[in-house]
């Protein structure tokens, strides 16, 4: 028997990167998805390589409640409930300094980041309560522990969504919801192109081989090994984790800096 064998996921963000590996991950495992992005021809490729029994797709943007309600309906009207959603859109924001960060710019960040999770979980809920229960897994970022230079907006939601996390946790284990987050270090995506392409417009490899010597494994992960563990959080094997951080990023927390041995 496959780990999500029956159930019903929905996955925001999830045309590319850690969203797509997701996806694949939990159809490897046994469960239909619903994707949602507002990158279309990513997504329909996505749908369609996974296959039209196991994925549907629909153009969402997360920082519009209507939207998220149309595709959680959706998914429970396809595949007939949801048991797992997977909170996973966002972006990262201009790389600019606290004084300079527009108050429109700001609120992009947010509207995606922080409210579309919010809009996200708060409409999963009753689903999932129908179910008798589910999984909401949260992407955060090791910027929700912590600070980094040019992305206070990136850096306050990614902080934020732990909050949420940890209180519909509390309110929700009566229901036997269990809500999560997961903290990608650096991962080989397209939001970390971006980053490199800003940092070293002439070279971004360079800006890569340089932030991979930051994490004591001295290397990105990969997005299907977020995936993992998104898997694992949706999954039955963790029934009894909840309200909790996971970290993925390579020991990057764990280290203080200075230079690695040998560099």
């Amino acid at each position: 028997m496959k780990r999500l064998d029956g159930k019903v996921a929905l996955i925001t963000g999830a045309a590319r990167g850690i969203g797509a590996a997701t996806a694949e991950r939990f159809v490897e495992e046994g469960a239909q998805v619903m994707l949602t992005d507002v990158l279309e021809p990513e997504l329909r490729a996505l749908a369609d390589r996974l296959g039209a029994g196991f994925a549907a797709w629909q153009v969402v943007d997360a920082s519009q409640r209507d939207q998220v309600e149309r595709s959680v309906e959706a998914a429970v009207e396809q595949f007939g409930g949801l048991d797992i959603a997977v909170l996973n859109a966002g972006i990262f924001g201009e790389m600019q300094t606290v004084d300079q960060y527009s108050e429109s710019l700001f609120d992009r960040v947010v509207e995606i980041n922080l409210k579309g999770v919010w809009h996200g979980l708060r409409t999963a809920i009753g689903p999932m309560r129908r179910r008798g229960g589910g999984s909401i897994v949260i992407t955060s970022s090791t910027q929700g522990h912590s600070g980094y230079y040019l992305s206070s907006p990136y850096t306050t939601t990614k902080h934020a969504v732990v909050g949420i996390m940890r209180n519909a946790a509390v309110e929700l284990a009566v229901d036997n919801i269990r809500v999560n987050t997961v903290h990608p270090g650096l991962t080989d995506t397209e939001m970390m192109g971006g980053l490199h392409r800003t940092a070293s417009p002439d070279d971004p490899s360079a800006a890569m081989q340089a932030f991979a010597t930051a994490p004591p494994m001295r290397r990105y992960g990969s997005p299907r090994e977020v995936a993992n563990m998104m898997l694992f959080l949706a999954s039955d094997e963790a029934s009894y984790c909840t309200g909790s951080c996971y970290m993925v990023d390579g020991g990057l927390l764990a280290y203080h800096g200075g230079p690695p041995p040998g560099a």
